[in-house]
């Protein structure tokens, strides 16, 4: 499955949980990718936005992401590193729990899908787990969640997944375009450009 070149820019809107915009910027390096972006949304009563850099090295595994969010009790940062060993440190801090995750994704964004996509090597119909390093919207807490991706169909204009967390007990379809960003999160994000 190849995958087009990420474009610079990308937007979303967030629909059924909660309303909102997310923008990506990307940044293609010799040495790997950043995803650049931001997230904003109303979720019942609580506003919150997030701020995000994802920095990936050239097989598209995560490197580092720092992250801010801002709500009305105020602002927090987390910075989240993967070291050479495989194992991930959260604000300087060894987290022995998030072993195995190489990817890190974001409760606030659908950008953060696109990692997996862009990182395995998909046969159809066969399910890829995906642990993941996973940072909450309102307080940036960080833990593991489990998810699966099972290629359903891929062509010239996008792929589509069956994507399942046991983390939250969520099954979907996922549809991504030409270059793996997300087209349609059902409940919880379409793309607008």
């Amino acid at each position: 499955m190849k995958l087009n070149d990420l474009p610079r820019l990308a937007t979303w809107q967030h629909i059924g949980v909660r309303t909102g915009y997310e923008v990506l910027f990307t940044d293609a390096r010799a040495g790997g990718c950043r995803l650049r972006g931001s997230t904003t949304a109303l979720e019942g009563h609580t506003a919150w936005s997030v701020g995000y850099r994802i920095d990936l090295d050239p097989r598209w595994h995560t490197r580092q992401v720092v992250a801010v969010a801002s709500t009305i009790a105020g602002e927090r940062r987390v910075s989240i590193r993967r070291l050479p060993d495989d194992q991930w440190a959260v604000d300087g801090l060894l987290r022995p729990d998030l072993n195995g995750c190489v990817d890190v994704d974001f409760e606030s964004s659908s950008v953060t899908n696109t990692v997996p996509v862009h990182r395995v090597e998909f046969v159809p119909g066969e399910p890829v787990e995906a642990p993941a390093v996973f940072v909450r919207a309102d307080d940036l807490r960080v833990h593991r969640i489990q998810q699966r991706y099972t290629l359903t169909s891929a062509g010239p204009d996008g792929v589509r997944f069956d994507y399942e967390s046991t983390t939250f007990d969520v099954a979907c379809e996922l549809t991504f375009d030409a270059a793996g960003l997300i087209l349609d999160y059902p409940g919880i994000a379409v793309r607008h450009r």
